[in-house]
């Protein structure tokens, strides 16, 4: 089957490579591949973590997406030799004062309601485990079953993969579905499908996120990815084997496509306040990326037609749902029924 893919962030190119694996041609279309929102996230595969209250029908899509990511990672290690940043050290969530430590009490318990792991530990247990967090903090929890990529390393290891396998890399803009004549096509370019299908209600969701470089003498400072709330602010620091720190995420729609100095300064400040020999590390960068958000903030996947299957709206979980997206997408595709329920990312709910 000749299959056309528009998008080439995570989505697209898991998808892809999904597709090329079962033996079908596939062309993916994008004028900047591995350049949108998946170049600015975090990379956490936190089912558990990332949970947000209300959103039941995202926790099984979150769950069954994690547990078959190392199908995903081992798919794209079929095909290339490049990094994926894949670790799955855990997480560890703490609280900066007796206020935080009372919604992480509450998020924990909302966690164990629907069934999700999570093992409370002492503040000394959390500093044996990471000596390098602040002898301050309030509360600790851990997670063995949050783990994570590196964004960046796995969308490149990603896109190799696909030309290794045979898919082919279009740098044409598509800015009309109908002018493609594969057999199947599938929709996977974020907020950019809001030009192709007017109908789907994406939004843009800016988040401010730092990349820091951790000195030789203090290497390494984290090995856990760590999770906190400072003053009811939620931050996270993810360690990288390139002795790189991830720092994020601030959340806004305003529009500003750029980093905002409130953002930085609340991100810088929250980790040193959890971390304090942040401040040793090297600043190397700060941008903003847009996410695409929807109304219930669920995803956009599913068929809109007999040769169209959408796939975008992933928010801030895309990097975690992409093997959901891959695996769910390649079976839409070929018609045959979704491993796991879809009918709360019903693509046209909102039309």
């Amino acid at each position: 089957m000749n299959i056309d893919v528009v998008g080439a962030g995570i989505i697209g190119l898991s998808t892809a490579l999904t597709l090329a694996d079962r033996g079908h041609s596939v062309t993916v279309h994008d004028p900047a591949p591995a350049s949108g929102a998946s170049h600015h996230a975090g990379g956490m595969l936190a089912p558990t973590a990332e949970v947000v209250y209300k959103q039941e029908p995202l926790f099984p899509l979150m769950r069954a997406s994690a547990e078959w990511y190392p199908e995903l990672i081992a798919l794209a290690a079929k095909y290339t030799d490049l990094p994926t940043g894949y670790r799955t050290d855990g997480t560890l969530v703490v609280a900066r004062d007796t206020a935080d430590k009372t919604h992480l009490a509450e998020l924990r318990d909302y966690q164990a309601q629907h069934g999700m792991e999570v093992e409370k530990v002492t503040t000394r247990a959390a500093r044996s485990l990471e000596p390098a967090l602040s002898p301050a903090i309030n509360g600790a929890v851990r997670i063995a079953g949050d783990h994570q990529v590196q964004p960046r390393l796995f969308t490149q290891a990603l896109l190799s993969a696909c030309r290794a396998a045979g898919v082919r890399v279009d740098p044409q803009r598509i800015d009309d579905a109908r002018t493609l004549d594969a057999d199947q096509v599938v929709i996977a370019n974020g907020l950019g499908a809001r030009a192709l299908l007017p109908y789907l209600d994406l939004r843009p969701v800016y988040g401010d996120v730092l990349q820091l470089r951790v000195p030789d003498h203090q290497y390494p400072l984290l090995t856990h990815v760590v999770r906190g709330f400072v003053e009811d602010r939620p931050v996270y620091l993810i360690p990288r084997e390139d002795r790189t720190l991830t720092v994020g995420a601030t959340t806004r729609e305003d529009g500003r496509a750029a980093p905002q100095v409130q953002g930085v300064h609340q991100l810088l400040r929250d980790a040193i306040e959890l971390v304090p020999a942040v401040e040793e590390c090297d600043f190397l960068e700060a941008t903003a990326g847009a996410r695409p958000g929807t109304p219930d903030d669920l995803p956009y996947l599913g068929r809109l037609d007999e040769r169209t299957v959408v796939s975008t709206g992933y928010f801030r979980h895309g990097i975690l749902l992409s093997a959901l997206a891959a695996r769910c997408g390649a079976e839409l595709v070929e018609k045959h029924k979704p491993s796991i329920d879809l009918s709360a990312c019903d693509p046209r709910r909102h039309e």
